[in-house]
């Protein structure tokens, strides 16, 4: 059996992985992601108890119970990287033995939700609406340096998105990535199904021109024009894809909810938008408890 070297697993002094100070026994199996670490304490407000508060960095925890289900809420961050360097040490915190360095005998399943922020790019979708995301999209790359990449993609999906838009070969290969299938049907009775494109930044990937032009300005109307099998794409955030993916490697239950707060097509964003987001809040809570 392959023992972890300390360089590749870096294990604190006091016990806690690396980035998130985290110990194995404080985390819960239900993990709710966020971006924002001031999101974990809107949270964090619902819970019955907190049994344990940790932070470093953006990266700010707190395990408690929500209706007796015990849950896990943890900021990660804006961007795919950090999402990478959060499913890893969640993983390893509930299947790697920190005492050997070895991959424990009894897998531990998480059930790991984003909630999140997002921008649609289609006309009928509105400030408020929670999407689903049923695939995530990345347009970042990240999956590709992980072994099995094809294993858990949509590879019919992507050779039709890649044709649809011309896609620019100096980019990084999109790749398309389902939310666990319990997950989905558990939720979608309260939120809307969607493809979402996860990002690698918030200007010119997702289409915003500032003062740098996009290398393609015409790809936001490609991306809204493209139908497949009945399905569209939805919104644009910046994680979703990172998090599906590697969660399918490794075995975890996944998804990611946003709710809207800009309308991409109208060219407007609802700057007041904390209402949205705690709505929400209360329904994946509630589902999550029931899960």
């Amino acid at each position: 059996m392959r023992t972890i070297p300390s360089s590749e697993l870096i294990i604190n002094g006091d016990g806690s992985i690396f980035h998130l100070h985290l110990k194995p026994e404080q985390l819960a199996d239900i993990v709710i992601l966020v971006g924002d670490p001031g999101r974990v304490a809107m949270i964090a407000e619902y819970f019955d108890d907190v049994e344990c508060e940790v932070s470093n960095r953006e990266f700010k925890t707190v395990t408690g119970r929500y209706k007796g289900r015990r849950m896990t809420v943890l900021s990660t961050g804006i961007g795919i990287g950090n999402i990478d360097i959060c499913v890893t040490e969640l993983d390893a915190l509930a299947n790697i033995d920190f005492a050997t360095r070895q991959v424990k005998e009894e897998f531990r399943q998480l059930t790991l939700v984003r909630l999140g922020t997002s921008g649609a790019i289609q006309r009928d979708i509105e400030f408020g609406d929670v999407i689903f995301s049923r695939t995530s999209l990345g347009f970042d790359g990240l999956l590709s340096y992980y072994e099995g990449r094809d294993d858990v993609c949509d590879l019919a999906l992507e050779s039709a998105f890649v044709e649809h838009t011309n896609w620019y070969s100096k980019l990084p290969a999109p790749y398309f990535v389902n939310a666990h299938a319990e997950l989905f049907e558990h939720f979608k009775d309260v939120t809307k199904e969607g493809i979402t494109i996860a990002a690698p930044g918030f200007y010119a990937p997702q289409g915003r021109w500032v003062r740098l032009r996009p290398h393609d300005v015409t790809l936001n109307e490609k991306i809204e024009s493209f139908n497949f099998e009945g399905r569209r794409i939805t919104n644009f955030e910046m994680e979703g894809s990172a998090l599906a993916g590697l969660a399918s490697l490794m075995g975890h239950r996944a998804a990611t909810m946003c709710t809207i707060i800009a309308q991409r097509v109208a060219k407007d964003a609802c700057t007041d938008y904390k209402p949205f987001v705690r709505r929400m809040i209360e329904i994946a809570l509630d589902k999550l408890a029931v899960i």
